[in-house]
């Protein structure tokens, strides 16, 4: 489950309730689509939105829709006594694998972070993911402090940040320089995800692919079969989208792709979370022309 194509599904709002049945709909729809692990509750699924009690029922129902497609969990929380708890139902809900960042209102220390995951692998028996996301956590990961945590008994794959094109060969080469042999590497940032698994990564951990993936199988299935090219040619051919997650951010774009393909209702993103602006979702009703996306 750490190669290949990993699908985010949102986790879509309506009204001031999580719509399991959307929920159901998308993890159901990636896993039709031949993604290799759905990656619930995580950023693209609002998981730091989301009481106990919702990410409960949202793990439940994914597990369920997924039809056997491995299921990671996100579990990130403020307090380590709630990260357990989210593991306990990790556990009870069939996850797959454990899917954490380490969350904070107060910055946290390398120390604290390291202490974090041992704490979790000392508790549970299921792989977990390293979830490196200092855009949202405020917290940035050194390679020392990567190869540290991935030497705990259960870390089995790192989950990177977009780097620059220019610099994916060098960021992944100085990594895995510190990496266990069979940790495995997956990318993040979906418009480089193409040359990163070009330039070797294992796996994508795709927002796109909670909404399009069959769009993201096609490129994940070109680098696996060596066709670099096409796999960049079917990237650059989904630049409007690209375009618009560099400058309006993945989450709420993607939830408005959801919401034009009719694959959610409107206003799913909880609040105080705005959707697009009225020149985003312009430029997206642009971009599904130009793509020439249908549900």
């Amino acid at each position: 489950m750490f190669n290949g194509l990993s699908a985010f599904p949102l986790t879509p709002m309506n009204g001031d309730n999580v719509d399991l049945s959307a929920v159901a709909k998308l993890v159901a729809r990636a896993a039709q689509a031949g993604v290799d692990s759905l990656g619930v509750l995580g950023s693209t699924g609002n998981y730091a939105y989301l009481s106990r009690e919702e990410r409960r029922a949202v793990l439940e129902m994914s597990v369920g829709a997924a039809e056997g497609v491995p299921v990671l969990a996100g579990i990130g929380a403020l307090r380590t006594r709630d990260v357990l708890r989210l593991t306990e139902d990790a556990h009870t809900a069939g996850a797959s694998a454990l899917l954490l960042a380490p969350v904070s209102y107060q910055r946290l220390t390398e120390p604290e972070v390291f202490g974090l995951y041992e704490d979790v692998a000392a508790e549970s028996s299921l792989p977990i993911v390293v979830y490196d996301n200092p855009g949202t956590t405020g917290f940035t990961f050194t390679d020392d402090l990567h190869a540290r945590i991935a030497r705990i008994p259960g870390i089995a794959s790192i989950k990177i940040p977009p780097p620059a094109t220019e610099e994916i060969a060098t960021r992944l080469g100085n990594l895995r320089s510190r990496l266990p042999e069979g940790t495995s590497v997956g990318i993040s940032g979906d418009w480089v995800a193409a040359e990163a698994l070009l330039s070797g990564c294992d796996l994508w951990y795709s927002v796109i692919a909670g909404v399009l993936p069959r769009q993201a199988r096609i490129i994940v299935d070109h680098v696996k079969a060596g066709r670099s090219d096409l796999a960049r040619e079917a990237s650059a051919e989904l630049e409007p989208l690209w375009s618009l997650f560099r400058n309006y951010g993945s989450l709420r774009v993607t939830a408005a792709l959801a919401e034009d393909l009719g694959l959610v209702s409107s206003g799913a993103l909880p609040r105080p979370l705005h959707g697009l602006d009225s020149e985003g979702r312009s430029r997206l009703a642009g971009a599904i022309s130009i793509i020439g996306l249908e549900a």
